[in-house]
C-alpha cells in the first residue's frame, strides 16, 4: 500500500533527528536557570532514562515558571468588582505557567522528576520550589476559590484529571515532605472526586474535541487516579459512563483530525481510554470496529505527525503538543492489543515518529510552548 511505505519513510527519517535548543546557563536566586544562547537537548528515544543533562533541562523548564506570575490567563468568573485580583492572589499555589493547569502539570513533572532521578542534583532546588507552592496555606485558598459558586466548573475536566494525577503521583510515596504535599492537597482532592461523581450522569453525550475538555482524555486520567487510590465508586462511575459514551462507536472519522490548534486526537484519547475499561479480548473487539481500516495498515492523518508552523503562536504550538499526546495513546493503545497483532508495530512506529516530532518543540525558546510541553514530554518518557 502507497500510504503504508510513505508513512514507513516518514517514520525512518523523523526517527533519525536530533533535536532542539534549551535556555540554560546563570542560575537566578529561585535555583532556575535564565534564558541566554540556546544549547542542544538531545531527548532519549522512548523507553530509556533521561541522563543527568536531559533531567536539568527538563526540570528547569518548570522551575523558570512555576514561580513566574505573568504572562497570564486567568479564568475566573468576575462576580463583582472585589474579584478582580492578581493571579497570585486568586491561585497562591498554581499561579505560575501562564494558567492554571499548566501549573499543576508543571508540579507534576516536578515531583515524577523527583521519584524518577532521587540522587540527581537538581532535586534540592526541585524541593524547595514544591514546598514554597505546595503548603496547606495554599492549598486551603485554592480550595476556597473552588468552593465559589461561579467556579463550579472552573478547570473541568482537564485540570481536574492533572490536580488528581498530581495527587497520584505522591499517594504511596515512601518520603517525608510528600506526604505532606499529600496531605495538603487532599481536601481540594475530595471537591473534585466528589464533583466527577456529581458531573458525570448529567453529561448527557461526551464532549469530543482536541483540546482541554475532551471526555476521553479526562475520564482516563481520573480513572488511573480512581484506581491509584483504589476509590471504587469513582472507578466504577467512570467505567460506567466509558461504556455509555463509547461503545457502540464505529468507523470513526479520522479525516477529520488533526484540526488547526489540536493537542489531543479525541479519537485517539478515546481508543485509549477504551483499553484502560475493557479486557483484552473486548478492546480487540471494539477496536477492529472502531477504526476498521487499521487492520490494512491505513490509519490516514492520525498516524502522520505533524508540524508546527510558529513556536510563537500559543494555539498553533498546540500542535506540538498533539504529537507528544498521539504518541503516549499509541503506545497506551498498543498494549491493550494482543503481542502478535499486526497493528502493534504500526502503532509502536507511529508512536516512536510522534514522540521525535514532537520532542523537537518542547526547547523551543519561546514560551508560548516552554510553560507546558515539557509536562507533556515526561508524561510520554515516563511510560
Amino acid at each position: 500500500m502507497i500510504r503504508t511505505a510513505t508513512f514507513l519513510l516518514f517514520v525512518f527519517s523523523t526517527v533519525c533527528m536530533t533535536l532542539l535548543a534549551h535556555t540554560q546557563e546563570t542560575k537566578n536566586s529561585d535555583g532556575h536557570k535564565n534564558s541566554d544562547e540556546p544549547t542542544m537537548v538531545t531527548v532519549p528515544k522512548l523507553g530509556q532514562p533521561l541522563s543527568d543533562a536531559q533531567v536539568d533541562a527538563f526540570a528547569q523548564l518548570a522551575l523558570k515558571n512555576i514561580h513566574r506570575e505573568y504572562p497570564n490567563k486567568p479564568s475566573n468568573v468576575l462576580a463583582g468588582p472585589e474579584a478582580v485580583k492578581s493571579p497570585k492572589a486568586l491561585h497562591p499555589a498554581f499561579y505560575g505557567c501562564f494558567d492554571w493547569h499548566s501549573s499543576v502539570h508543571g508540579h507534576w513533572m516536578l515531583v515524577r522528576l523527583l521519584k524518577d532521578y532521587p540522587q540527581h542534583s537538581v532535586c534540592k532546588t526541585i524541593r524547595e520550589n514544591l514546598a514554597i507552592n505546595l503548603t496547606k496555606e495554599n492549598l486551603d485558598a485554592e480550595l476556597a476559590y473552588f468552593l465559589a459558586d461561579e467556579h463550579k466548573t472552573f478547570e473541568r475536566t482537564y485540570g481536574w484529571a492533572w490536580y488528581l494525577k498530581l495527587v497520584e503521583e505522591l499517594d504511596g510515596w515512601d518520603d517525608d515532605e510528600a506526604r505532606q504535599w499529600r496531605s495538603n492537597l487532599r481536601p481540594l482532592e475530595y471537591l473534585l472526586v466528589q464533583r466527577t461523581l456529581d458531573y458525570l450522569p448529567k453529561l448527557s453525550y461526551p464532549i469530543r474535541t482536541g483540546v482541554h475538555a475532551d471526555s476521553g482524555f479526562g475520564l482516563a486520567f481520573i480513572l488511573d487516579y480512581a484506581r491509584a487510590v483504589k476509590h471504587k465508586p469513582l472507578e466504577k462511575a467512570i467505567v460506567d459512563r466509558a461504556k455509555y459514551f463509547y461503545l457502540k462507536d464505529r468507523n470513526y472519522p479520522i479525516v477529520y483530525e488533526p484540526s488547526g490548534q489540536d493537542f489531543f486526537s479525541s479519537c485517539l484519547n478515546e481508543a485509549d481510554l477504551m483499553r484502560r475499561v475493557l479486557v483484552r479480548e473486548e478492546f480487540v473487539k471494539w477496536f477492529d470496529g472502531f477504526l476498521p481500516s487499521l487492520r490494512d495498515g491505513d490509519g490516514g492523518n492520525l498516524l502522520i505527525p505533524v508540524d508546527v508552523s510558529d513556536v510563537t503562536d500559543g494555539y498553533i504550538v498546540h500542535l506540538a503538543g498533539l504529537d507528544l499526546a498521539r504518541a503516549w495513546c499509541l503506545r497506551g493503545i498498543a498494549s491493550g492489543l494482543p503481542a502478535d497483532d499486526s497493528r502493534v508495530d504500526l502503532l509502536e512506529q507511529s508512536a516512536a515518529a510522534h514522540a521525535e516530532k514532537g520532542f523537537g518543540y518542547v526547547f523551543s525558546g519561546a514560551y508560548e510552548g516552554e510553560h507546558w510541553l515539557a509536562t507533556f514530554a515526561v508524561y510520554l518518557l515516563a511510560q
